[in-house]
């Protein structure tokens, strides 16, 4: 094993097959080899090459055609990526016809326009399994639309919430993210490459840009104002965005890894029967797709940090900064796509214990009511006399572990005012969760226009 996503006992918790498959070898060969056959295609048809040759290499330009053991041996013996698939291919097409594969262009362009493939079937991947994700959070955010808990600030309780709300807002997020993989084809992020050895098109006697043109045409990517053999950035910009929804991803594995320890309880991953949580405590059934879920935004991260690295690239192309491409697109894809499944099964199955909710948000009693209780005394009071006053009930009983309502009313100016039942009018969870209805159902209207 040499990489987590080639072990078969591991693969499952870092990849997905359709992943897999997009980053294959078979699949690395058989995009190169459409690029050779498009190229050569255009080439016959603007008669820079005889038509008999473009159609002989057009059919003899499939990856069944080829061993791959053998082209990788020889690629070892070249030193050189690409030359053993440029050979074996001519060996293939044979005769005067063979002479014409690969015309004039050079490693990269094959390299380059072959991998905007594959990173453009990898993009349409990650659109579906986001689409299936947006479902499954949307109807979890319609389902916990009004039960309540406690919201948390720096890890400590605040005022109440619902957990439809807290759902809504990674929804809203995800949708944002789905917003920016859009966004990467209006860009023309998905381009190919046909310019030659710097990009000049030197080798096509003047037909060069027409060349480029068609070939992308029929490969389906866009076509670049320039060469970008030295300009990196649109990997880069891919994978700006592939970062940034995975940092939601790890957000929300974090979160529900905090709501699922067992002092709060409010959640549970799905279990299945037989599922052990430890080879030494019987009774664990710990967070593991949970786990795994927020521990690939590491990788990710990492990973974008790599394909940054290629921006740094040396003159008209260098190999030192290209290669990190090459580890850190199928890397970066794989643990994407990974946590879109695992977080979709998660949210779709989720255990939600709103008795737990329920039982955190009244665990300090009237507490998280007392920004509620210095408004509505602010107005009689004034703001900041009123939050002095609440402020050292509420401190009293966190140390006395006396109840604040009481200390509160206890305090002349406050008695004065309200009555005890109005106090107590004012700490109903209900009616302390702002207008996070309204702009939940917003949302969600959202999603049907």
């Amino acid at each position: 094993m040499v990489s987590v996503l080639d072990s078969v006992l591991l693969q499952g918790n870092f990849s997905t097959p359709e992943m897999r498959e997009v980053w294959s070898d078979t699949n690395k060969i058989a995009k190169q080899l459409m690029v050779e056959s498009a190229l050569a295609q255009a080439e016959g048809e603007l008669d820079i090459i005889p038509q008999e040759a473009a159609q002989l290499i057009a059919e003899k330009a499939h990856v069944e055609n080829f061993d791959l053991v053998k082209l990788q041996k020889k690629s070892a013996e070249k030193r050189h990526s690409l030359i053993a698939l440029i050979q074996g291919l001519q060996e293939k097409v044979g005769g005067q016809a063979g002479e014409f594969v690969h015309y004039g262009v050079t490693t990269q362009d094959i390299v380059d326009s072959g991998t905007m493939l594959q990173v453009k079937e990898a993009y349409a991947i990650i659109l579906q399994h986001t689409q299936e994700l947006i479902t499954a959070l949307a109807n979890l955010t319609r389902k916990y639309r009004a039960t309540l808990m406690i919201g948390r600030t720096h890890g400590i309780h605040a005022i109440p919430i619902t957990f439809g709300f807290k759902l809504a807002i990674w929804l809203d997020e995800l949708l944002r993210s789905k917003r920016r993989l859009l966004q990467l084809s209006e860009n023309e992020v998905f381009v190919g490459s046909i310019s030659g050895a710097v990009g000049t098109y030197a080798s096509f006697s003047g037909q060069g840009q027409a060349v480029e043109e068609l070939t992308l045409s029929k490969l389906e990517l866009a076509v670049p104002n320039i060469s970008w053999q030295p300009a990196r950035d649109r990997f880069s910009e891919f994978g700006s965005v592939l970062a940034i929804y995975s940092g939601l991803l790890g957000k929300i594995g974090r979160e529900l890894f905090t709501m699922m320890k067992t002092e709060i309880n409010e959640v549970h991953e799905p279990f299945i029967a037989g599922e052990v949580g430890s080879s030494t405590m019987p009774q664990k059934r710990n967070p593991a797709l949970i786990e795994g879920l927020a521990s690939l935004t590491q990788p990710v991260f990492k990973d974008f940090d790599l394909l940054l690295q290629s921006l740094l690239i040396d003159g008209e192309r260098d190999a030192i900064h290209w290669r990190n491409e090459w580890v850190a697109l199928p890397e970066i894809t794989n643990y994407l796509d990974a946590q879109i499944v695992n977080a979709t099964y998660i949210l779709s199955e989720l255990d939600v214990n709103s008795q737990a909710m329920t039982d955190n948000l009244n665990k300090q009693g009237a507490l998280p009511y007392a920004e509620r209780i210095m408004f509505e005394l602010g107005k009689i009071l004034g703001k900041q006399t009123a939050h002095h006053l609440v402020y050292e009930a509420a401190m009293t009983s966190i140390e006395t572990h006396q109840d604040f309502i009481s200390l509160l009313y206890q305090l002349p100016e406050v008695q004065k005012h309200v009555t005890r039942e109005e106090l107590l009018s004012w700490v109903t969870p209900e009616n302390n969760i702002g207008e996070s209805l309204a702009k939940i159902d917003k949302l969600l209207a959202q999603l049907a226009e």
